[in-house]
């Protein structure tokens, strides 16, 4: 059974970087596509970013395009979100998962990320 586990969130200033891991144990990320949403209060749960299973391939939202970059380093099992230039609206629960690319299957519990000044 594959668990992930997210880090890496905190309090930052507006302008500020995060990098946020997400890491996999039970079972190797490697065969997996990995998504990283988000869910601030109030809002539904949103696609942030997305990397295939080999890191060939990513995707981002529109509102975080040219901020922030999906990579993955399978040799470690954990996939990273830097996060550039925050802003407020970027205060929300981040959730790193696990799927094909069309649908996720596994989950991790969030790590809360806040722009604040």
């Amino acid at each position: 059974q594959l668990e992930l586990v997210e880090s890496g969130g905190g309090l930052v200033q507006p302008g500020g970087s995060l990098t946020l891991s997400c890491a996999g144990s039970g079972n190797t990320l490697d065969y997996y596509a990995i998504g990283w949403f988000r869910q601030a209060p109030g809002k539904e749960r949103e696609f942030v970013a997305g990397i295939s299973w080999s890191g060939g391939s990513t995707e981002y939202s529109d509102s975080v395009k040219g901020r922030f970059t999906i990579s993955r380093d399978n040799t470690k099992n954990t996939v990273y979100l830097q996060m550039n230039s925050l802003k407020l609206e970027d205060t929300a629960v981040y959730y790193c998962s696990a799927g094909n690319g069309l649908t996720y299957f596994y989950w991790g519990q969030g790590t809360q990320v806040t722009v604040s000044s």
